[in-house]
């Protein structure tokens, strides 16, 4: 029986083969996006899940609270790793470690040297016991338990001892940064899944001070959190949760720092399941220092309802592709009715049908699916594939999809063809009926409420990504670009030969040394007291360091006071942000005031005009600006920043030039010069992907709606053929039968049109909120969406109508 019902279902299909193309491209469209989205939400899901009792795993990051705001730090203070090392109620394991890298490593048996060396981590043997590692050499237990001794995985180990067996290694010794000898004591195989544990180089935390990094086991450093110190433990049971939280709030109460300044600070420590942290937590942070991708829930909960728009748009299409069928396949019905087929045997066959042209779909869905792929390739991690679909789990997916979408699409369509009584169908009574009229218009409406919403979000998003990326930030992007001297140099001697001979390169302007840019990721606070009226005030500050050609690179101009004497007096400059948060209603007045840093007072000497740190997502905040003072032998000047000038046909040997300098300087490291256009651009990347997105979902939305439209057309055109014949012999013209015949249609659009404003209106209200510089939303944003989507409806419908209105009235009433 299922042989006969493929055979003719094969058949059908293959005589309304224009039916059958449009179907196959409806579906398609919605199960490549569920295919290419569910490819992306499950790699992002994929992360650690492999870890034994995973859901037991903590981290504890810690919470700042000043002045009304609040940010998060991954890390935490050194004397907290020691305490749950000591033992705190509830933990089974603790198991600190730290971030770190290394600027040599050699292996002197075989003359082999490897610069800069990153993703490493300081760690004890804890760490190998709370995750889930294979060993291929070594001891996991004593691995790590004493000075000098390091665990490689098995590609590093592969890198550094080339042709040479894992065995033969355990034993071997490295030299690290030129002097340290540490001595190989173990190998892990490399995760095989996805991991946001891509540590690659375990060393003892025991060594810590052999690389002049602050000793565990003697920090009192309570007040101070390093990103990279991170503290990971198993609870015994989900009852400990609420007793180690108890621990921590009293270790935070009973260290908390007691400075005047840090009075209205506030520090909590939380625990963070491990199970979240690819997600970034509450403050979308990055997972460990050596990540570049944290993943959103929020995101991956838009894409979902993306996919399953786009999949619904699909199977709302097919159901109008039927059904405007319905008239040539009613005849077929009624006879296969007569002869003997019950309505349970036509809906099967119609299902069958509808499973043939899913297949079919998905299928075309795999050739598609890369192409897809590929068009958000800039805004992915590049490991992400679809590989996955091709897996047990991938096809069962799809398999699982195919059911869905026949079933969603080919169920009522059935069900109702399947109704048709014989007697009225060959009478060709049947085209008098009414059935299924106000589904098809509901379905329609609702295919371009979907389409005018993603047109609408698309305009608007873009709108507000143009604003942020074009306003003025209040500083000089275009042209400007700095270098930073490698981080292991920490002598002044070579960055001040490099900012010289920078310096000297004619095509150069405004050369100024300093630290980082004055608008980047990057953030560094203090917080400075000032004393009014016998009341001291204290206030969180971001802080710059550059010299005194710092502001003139940028074209910040100073509005009062003026600029610092030199590079190394201990004078600020501040900007109009801090005068006004510590009371001053004219920003001019602060100049001349003294400010106090621990115990230093220095003088305000110049007010800088405010600019934007940050992305615009973020308001102006108090800072201040200095020079290279108070660091000893440190310098706080490790970037070189320049204006490359008008000409942009000089750029290129301006480039080249400083290229030659800095490889006559640091002969074995990487130049890495940076645009300041691009560090703006990059503040942006998640909402540029966002449009990406909504292009895509845009266009695929109202190709599919465009198609469902198509179905309604030929449905109620072929219904009123000899509607239209009577009209032309009573003297209606082509105009008249067009706006007839598109009226209906063109309702339908309005409708849509009124419905998905508010619903556009709500989520762009939604989503703009995390900006603090907001466009307007635009009332020519929807009525040009709404204008362009009627013009693409008529342009559909028309091509239909136009053909059916001149069909000539001997044919169409020749039945009567």
């Amino acid at each position: 029986m299922f042989l006969n019902n493929l055979k003719i279902a094969w058949r059908s299909i293959l005589k309304n083969k224009l039916f059958s193309l449009i179907n196959v491209l409806g579906l398609s469209i919605g199960i490549c996006a569920a295919m290419v989205i569910g490819a992306i939400v499950y790699y992002d899901f994929s992360f650690d899940t492999f870890h034994k009792d995973k859901e037991k795993i903590y981290r504890i990051t810690t919470e700042f609270k000043s002045m009304g705001n609040t940010f998060s730090n991954r890390g935490v203070a050194l004397p907290l790793m020691r305490t749950f090392q000591e033992g705190v109620p509830g933990v089974q394991i603790a198991a600190p470690f730290r971030n770190t890298s290394f600027s040599k490593v050699e292996n002197k048996r075989q003359d082999l040297s490897f610069k800069n060396v990153e993703n490493a981590i300081i760690a004890d043997d804890a760490y190998f016991e709370l995750f889930d590692y294979d060993w291929l050499a070594g001891d996991r237990e004593s691995a790590l338990s004493e000075v000098a001794q390091v665990v490689l995985s098995e590609k590093k180990a592969e890198r550094y001892f080339p042709h040479t067996e894992i065995g033969n290694i355990i034993g071997r010794t490295l030299i690290y940064n030129d002097s340290i000898p540490v001595k190989v004591t173990g190998v892990v195989a490399d995760f095989k899944q996805n991991s946001d544990l891509r540590f690659t180089e375990f060393m003892s935390m025991a060594s810590a001070k052999m690389f002049g990094i602050s000793d565990l086991k003697t920090s009192d450093a309570w007040n101070s959190t390093n990103s990279g110190d991170q503290l990971f433990f198993k609870i015994k049971d989900q009852a400990s949760v609420a007793v180690i939280q108890s621990r921590l709030d009293a270790l935070e109460e009973e260290h908390k720092n007691k400075a005047p300044w840090a009075e209205n600070q506030k520090r909590l420590f939380v625990m963070q399941p491990f199970t979240d942290i690819h997600f970034g937590g509450e403050y979308s942070e990055y997972p460990f220092n050596n990540s570049d991708h944290v993943a959103s829930i929020k995101v991956l909960k838009s894409l979902t309802f993306v996919a399953l728009f786009l999949l619904l748009l699909g199977c709302a299409n097919f159901v109008n592709l039927n059904s405007a069928q319905a008239l040539t396949r009613a005849k077929e019905i009624g006879i296969r009715k007569t002869l003997g087929s019950s309505k349970k045997h036509v809906i099967r066959q119609f299902l069958v049908e509808t499973l043939i042209l899913t297949s079919v779909a998905a299928v075309l869905s795999l050739v598609l699916a890369p192409l897809l792929l590929r068009q958000f390739a800039d805004f992915l991690p590049d490991d992400i594939s679809l590989t996955v679909l091709y897996t047990l789990k991938g096809v069962l997916g799809i398999f699982a999809l195919i059911i869905l979408v026949s079933v969603l699409s080919g169920f009522y369509p059935a069900f109702v063809l399947s109704g048709f009584r014989p007697v009225s169908v060959l009478k060709g009574q049947f085209s008098k009926g009414d059935r299924g009229v106000r589904l098809r218009k509901t379905l329609t409406v609702f295919q371009f409420v979907v389409a005018q919403v993603f047109v609408i979000g698309t305009l608007l998003v873009a709108k507000q990504l143009n604003y942020v990326m074009n306003k003025d930030m209040g500083i000089k992007t275009t042209a400007i670009a700095y270098v930073s001297a490698p981080w292991n140099d920490n002598s002044k001697i070579k960055k001040e030969r490099l900012f010289n001979q920078i310096k000297e390169i004619k095509e150069l302007s405004n050369v100024s040394f300093g630290d980082g840019p004055p608008a980047s990721n990057n953030y560094t606070s203090t917080v400075l007291t000032y004393y009014k009226d016998n009341v001291e005030m204290h206030q969180q500050t971001q802080l710059l360091w550059g010299d005194v050609n710092y502001l003139d690179t940028y074209n910040i101009p100073i509005i009062s006071g003026r600029e610092r004497l030199n590079d190394s007096i201990e004078e600020y400059v501040v900007n109009e942000a801090f005068a006004k948060e510590i009371g001053f209603e004219n920003p001019e007045d602060v100049v001349g005031q003294f400010i106090k840093m621990d115990t230093m007072n220095i003088q305000i000497v110049g007010l800088m005009r405010d600019f934007n740190q940050q992305s615009l997502k973020s308001t102006i905040g108090p800072m201040a600006i200095t020079g290279d003072w108070g660091r000893g032998n440190y310098s706080s000047f490790r970037s070189i920043h320049f204006d490359l000038g008008e000409n942009s046909e000089q750029w290129t040997n301006s480039i080249k030039q400083i290229e030659k300098t800095w490889a006559s300087i640091y002969p074995d490291e990487e130049i890495n010069l940076q645009f300041m256009d691009e560090v703006v651009e990059s503040f942006y990347r998640t909402e540029r992907s966002t449009v990406q997105l909504l292009k895509w979902a845009t266009g695929l939305a109202i190709l599919i709606s465009c198609m469902g439209l198509m179905g309604l057309v030929v449905y109620t055109t072929e219904r009123r053929i000899k509607e239209i014949g009577v009209r032309k012999v009573l003297g209606a013209n082509l105009a008249q039968l067009n706006l007839l015949l598109c009226k209906e249609f063109l309702i339908l659009v309005g409708v849509a049109f009124v419905i998905s404003v508010p619903i556009s209106w709500y989520l762009i209200q939604e989503w703009i909120q995390e900006f603090a510089y907001k466009t307007n939303l635009s009332w020519w944003v929807f009525m040009a969406s709404g204008l362009g989507m009627v013009l693409v409806a008529l342009a559909v419908i028309g091509t239909r109508t136009y053909r059916t209105a001149n069909i000539n009235p001997v044919e169409s009433l020749r039945n009567e």
